[in-house]
């Protein structure tokens, strides 16, 4: 893959980041204006709809949007809704820093799916990069302890597990057209979420109208990044700019809620990032390997 397109793949998901951490930002901040969980991902997924489809008519037209796998799509979706309110849910539960560093075990998550879901071989090492990360996750929660709650920590780890069941429904659909994916995604959950914003309505300031507003605009633009950035660059390639994420999670909790990691997070969070790095570096390079034998053998 020439060069310029990995640096480009780089920039957007590093882009795509900054954009979901400010959401994340702009969704704590909803709540101390008194906004409550169905509200903000009602505001999350509707407003992103117009962002998703100027996105698409400005690539494949809205005729993709047409699917005949809609039982996966609406698999995908409810898999992703569910993952959602636990994504939320640990934002709001914990300092942005904390509730960040839990998403960086999304690796972990992903080669144990991987080897109890889709009976893929898992080697020793990824074993015990996983029994690493985990270790990392012991130090950053310190359990016995008061200054991460059990419960936030717990919804923060489900997150991640949503996030990595995710990626195995997305990959039933990597065919499809990744605005059309992201479409379906928006408009099969929307229902379900009207819902429990139904019996949560309520009247705000306008300046919380617009932080709703925003999640939901900003989100969507993370989306539309992060598919951009899958286009130009490998996987492999593109994650390690995820861990960016920390910096703008440290930099709004700071600005906006005087709150700081506390040093067991500093301690405990590149012990997960380096645990997801090697099970990323250990997958890439089996992928390599395996790419190699199929032309060796043709």
């Amino acid at each position: 893959m020439p060069g310029d397109r990995v640096l480009r793949g780089l920039a957007l998901r590093l882009l795509a980041i900054f954009f979901l951490s400010t959401m994340s930002a702009l969704v704590k901040l909803a709540e101390t204006r008194g906004a409550l969980l169905p509200e903000t991902m009602f505001y999350r997924q509707l407003c992103a709809l117009p962002v998703v489809l100027a996105f698409v008519m400005a690539g494949p037209g809205l005729r993709s949007l047409r699917t005949t796998r809609f039982t996966r799509h609406l698999t995908r979706s409810m898999v992703g809704l569910v993952g959602m309110v636990f994504t939320f849910g640990a934002v709001l539960l914990l300092p942005l820093a904390e509730a960040t560093t839990f998403q960086f075990t999304v690796p972990i998550f992903a080669t144990i799916l991987g080897a109890l879901v889709l009976r893929e071989a898992t080697g020793w090492q990824r074993w015990g990069a996983v029994l690493v990360g985990f270790v990392g996750v012991l130090v950053v929660v310190q359990p016995g302890s008061a200054h991460i709650p059990l419960f936030g920590a717990f919804v923060g780890l489900t997150a991640a597990l949503f996030v990595a069941l995710v990626a195995i429904a997305l990959r039933q659909l990597r065919d499809e057209p990744a605005g059309t994916t992201v479409f379906w995604f928006s408009v099969l959950t929307l229902p379900f979420i009207a819902i429990g914003y139904a019996f949560n309505l309520r009247s705000h300031d306008w300046l919380t109208w617009v932080n709703l507003i925003a999640i939901g605009v900003v989100g969507g633009m993370g989306q539309i990044a992060l598919t951009a950035a899958s286009r130009h660059a490998p996987v492999a390639a593109v994650v390690p700019m995820d861990y960016s994420g920390l910096v703008w999670a440290t930099l709004y909790g700071f600005l906006l809620f005087g709150v700081l990691p506390t040093p067991m997070t500093w301690v405990g969070a590149p012990i997960i990032i380096a645990s997801g790095l090697f099970i990323v570096w250990r997958e890439h390079r089996l992928g390599r390997q395996r790419v190699r034998s199929a032309v060796e053998e043709d």
